[in-house]
């Protein structure tokens, strides 16, 4: 299965706003990287008023965008779709998968932590890849600064060839 790393931190620190800059440090080293963005509330993706969402309105089990550049699927499913799932199902061919989210699942992780959020980490030292910080703290992980995309990204190249 491609390896998954999880981008973890409280609301606000900056999770998106790192992956964003983390994809391309990727990209520029040869990896081809995916994204799982997890959210937490039973919330549908596609926008009202779109072809797509009405119809899936409509009952679709399976609709479809698709275009010269990008393809959107959305599928009718019946509680939670696993983490293990998603990345069979759709990131088989990828060198790596980056969820931003999923903070209680198994795979390691990358917190982004900033000192006006939180004193203390979401993770524990055995779930931590590394650290994204703003604040030098007493852990064993590697640490980075908030714009260190491409050390994470050279890091995890390397954590990939272990």
């Amino acid at each position: 299965m491609t390896p998954v790393v999880s981008i973890v931190g409280k609301s606000g620190a900056g999770k998106t706003t790192f992956i964003e800059k983390l994809v391309p440090a990727l990209r520029a080293l040869g990896l081809r990287t995916g994204v799982v963005k997890h959210h937490g509330h039973p919330t549908l993706f596609d926008m009202p008023g779109k072809d797509t969402f009405r119809h899936f309105q409509a009952g679709a089990e399976v609709v479809v965008g698709a275009s010269s550049v990008q393809v959107a699927v959305f599928r009718r499913v019946d509680g939670a779709f696993s983490l293990d799932d998603l990345v069979a199902t759709y990131f088989a061919d990828l060198h790596l998968v980056l969820t931003e989210g999923y903070k209680r699942g198994p795979y390691p992780k990358i917190e982004i932590h900033r000192a006006v959020h939180a004193a203390e980490l979401l993770c524990t030292a055995e779930e931590l890849l590394a650290l994204v910080t703003d604040e030098l703290l007493p852990v064993a992980a590697p640490q980075f600064g908030l714009e260190d995309a491409g050390g994470v990204a050279v890091l995890l190249k390397e954590w990939l060839a272990a």
